[in-house]
């Protein structure tokens, strides 16, 4: 039996969609409140971490938002008599100030290179360090060679410090009795008063005591490679260190990206603690980083606008160099940690 061709047409257009025929398909509209619904519901089913995570809000809050109201100090001729109302305001007197004194250059110069420094070795030596760890085989050895090198980072930089200055001493000092008995030199050498010195036996003693701490890190991210990928180089015929070069830097190439941007982030704020415990009158030149001459030249004199504004000069590069070096980084390959 055959079909009209007006039946015909009419079961083609039944299996088009309406849009094709010339009639435009209406668009799905969804209920007011839909989106808000499903935030609730989803805030209710994750209620229990929400909550979990309140208390490390308001220690935040408290204690690196809060402290931001004393900003206000360093425009103001502070007085710590007096109510906020009271204070005489300066302006940027305080600022100007700073830029104004050549003490604060030479500071940042120091700042600058213990910090480069400790960039440029600090953050290689852990990441060679943890693919030695990650190549050898013996694992009884493995763990008792990463505890024992991450155990410093539980030391003091007080007794840090004092050991430093023991091994370095001319009277018993261990590395003057090598190099005397060596007939390197003649004389023990007076290391801890040559300012030269003192960028390299800060950065040499950072790196004894944090480098363990830091290959952590690393070691967990390289745990957390396939494994398939180094059986398929085996199969292929690729040394160990083609592996390390092709699977296991590109396997961490986001863990050190991430953490050398934060790096680079600290790069005029790291601290005080190594520089004062280190340091003394003869090598001061070398030694007085940005949070120490906020210190001396701020705290201790009883100038607490000025060591605010050094703060706040702190504060605000370490930002700048946290976005610019996530900018190029997000430039170069297309993924952003902020």
């Amino acid at each position: 039996m055959e079909s009209s061709p007006e039946t015909a047409s009419n079961n083609a257009n039944a299996t088009i969609p309406g849009s094709i025929r010339g009639r435009p398909r209406k668009p799905r509209r969804t209920k007011p409140g839909r989106s808000q619904k499903g935030l609730w519901d989803s805030v209710r089913q994750q209620k229990y971490l929400y909550f979990m995570s309140i208390p490390f809000v308001i220690w935040v809050f408290i204690f690196s938002y809060l402290p931001l109201w004393g900003w206000t100090m360093a425009f103001q001729n502070y007085k710590p008599a007096k109510s906020l109302l009271e204070q005489k305001w300066v302006g940027f007197d305080n600022f100007i100030e700073l830029f104004q004194d050549e003490r604060f250059y030479l500071v940042l110069r120091n700042t600058l290179a213990m910090s480069l420094m400790g960039i440029v070795f600090g953050f290689v030596v852990p990441i060679f360090f943890a693919i030695l760890l990650n190549e050898l085989r013996g694992m009884m050895f493995k763990r008792f060679v990463q505890t024992v090198s991450y155990l410093p980072h539980f030391v003091s930089w007080v007794v840090v410090a004092g050991l430093v200055t023991k091994l370095l001493s001319i009277d018993g000092g261990i590395v003057n009795d090598i190099l005397i008995a060596l007939h390197i030199v003649d004389e023990p050498i007076q290391f801890m008063a040559k300012g030269s010195w003192f960028w390299y036996i800060v950065t040499a003693s950072d790196i004894w005591k944090e480098t363990g701490w830091n290959t952590i890190i690393y070691l967990a991210a390289i745990t957390g490679i396939d494994q398939e990928q180094y059986e398929a180089s085996r199969v292929d015929g690729a040394s160990r260190w083609r592996q390390i070069w092709h699977i296991t830097l590109p396997g961490i190439r986001s863990t050190i990206a991430v953490l050398f941007i934060m790096a680079i982030g600290h790069l005029v704020s790291n601290g005080f603690e190594k520089q004062f415990l280190l340091g003394n009158s003869l090598v001061t030149d070398y030694s007085e980083v940005l949070d120490l001459y906020a210190l001396n030249y701020g705290i201790n004199l009883g100038r607490f606008s000025y060591g605010t504004a050094i703060g706040i000069f702190n504060s605000l590069v370490s930002i700048l160099l946290l976005f610019t070096a996530n900018g190029i980084f997000k430039k170069l390959t297309k993924e952003s940690i902020m």
